[in-house]
């Protein structure tokens, strides 16, 4: 009898040890792809497109409030930047106390879009990466102002 018991807590420590190794991949995994601000494939995306992420021919039409106070909010994109914040002439107005009245803009590049903070009190975060300059937004990238966040898409 005590040999089965000993034996079972060698397998459950083994699977222990196991499991902690596999989370520790994980937390190193998705620090490396916040540090370069890109965001890993999913299997969808390597099986269907030979690794490459997905590129729309001209670039996302609409910009989605995915959470905060206006979630599921959709503003059609065209060659106008985008103003975000809590001033009444912004395109997007925020009712967030964390933003602020003039936080960031997004900006259209030829087909590809730039967000760049302006100077806001608690910053904008393209993905977890603290946007200090003007930053390409890849299509479904979150995008945070305060407690809002926004993606591009489609």
């Amino acid at each position: 009898m005590q040999g089965i018991v000993l034996q079972l807590t060698r397998v459950g420590f083994l699977l222990l040890l196991w499991l902690m190794i596999w989370a520790v991949l994980r937390v190193i995994r998705s620090d490396v792809y916040a540090a370069t601000g890109q965001r890993p494939l999913t299997r969808y995306e390597r099986r269907n497109r030979g690794g490459a992420p997905a590129r729309v021919k001209g670039g996302p039409r609409y910009l989605i409030v995915t959470h905060g106070a206006l979630a599921n909010t959709r503003i059609t994109l065209g060659t106008q930047p985008v103003l975000l914040g809590r001033a009444d002439d912004s395109t997007l107005v925020l009712t967030d106390e964390y933003a602020s009245e003039r936080h960031a803009r997004l900006v259209r590049r030829g087909d590809d879009w730039y967000v760049e903070d302006l100077g806001s009190t608690n910053g904008t975060y393209l993905d977890r990466a603290k946007v200090t300059t003007a930053v390409r937004v890849p299509l479904a990238t979150p995008v945070r102002v305060g407690k809002t966040v926004i993606e591009l898409r489609p």
